[in-house]
């Protein structure tokens, strides 16, 4: 389920994934797209958190409930009119979507991204050491 579908039923869904995430002793991610911050829980407890650039009006970020298959240290990204090589810290939880480390800017706070979470890179590295692949991440307005 993603916001194509119903607006109304994704947010619902994804406040009763959050709830299930603070009921449980789980680490996870949350990236909240209005206030532009990154919040890293342990089960109801916040335990870091930091703002963020997540994607702008013509390439925004996604919402939903997704978990982090696969973590690179550093891989090149590119697409229509942009090539970034090593980019730091990749975590990625949806396609081509992910949270990474961001040199090319420090502008956090504002949307400036073609999709993905940007984070300044001493924050990047301390998510990176500390979620997994499989950590729950919740994409929300």
């Amino acid at each position: 389920m993603n916001a194509v579908e119903s607006p109304p039923r994704v947010a619902q869904w994804i406040e009763n994934e959050m709830y299930a995430l603070r009921q449980s002793q789980r680490r996870w991610i949350e990236i909240d797209l209005t206030g532009q911050r990154l919040i890293a829980w342990e089960g109801d407890r916040q335990v870091y958190a930091v703002f963020v650039s997540t994607g702008t009006y013509a390439t925004p970020t996604p919402t939903g409930v997704y978990e982090i298959y696969v973590k690179y240290p550093e891989a090149p990204m590119s697409g229509p009119g942009y090539h970034i090589p090593d980019v730091p810290y990749v975590m990625y939880y949806d396609g081509n979507y992910g949270i990474h480390g961001a040199y090319w800017h420090n502008n956090f706070g504002t949307p400036m991204s073609r999709g993905c979470t940007n984070v300044a890179l001493d924050h990047a590295a301390w998510l990176y050491s500390w979620a997994s692949v499989g950590t729950p991440v919740v994409v929300r307005r």
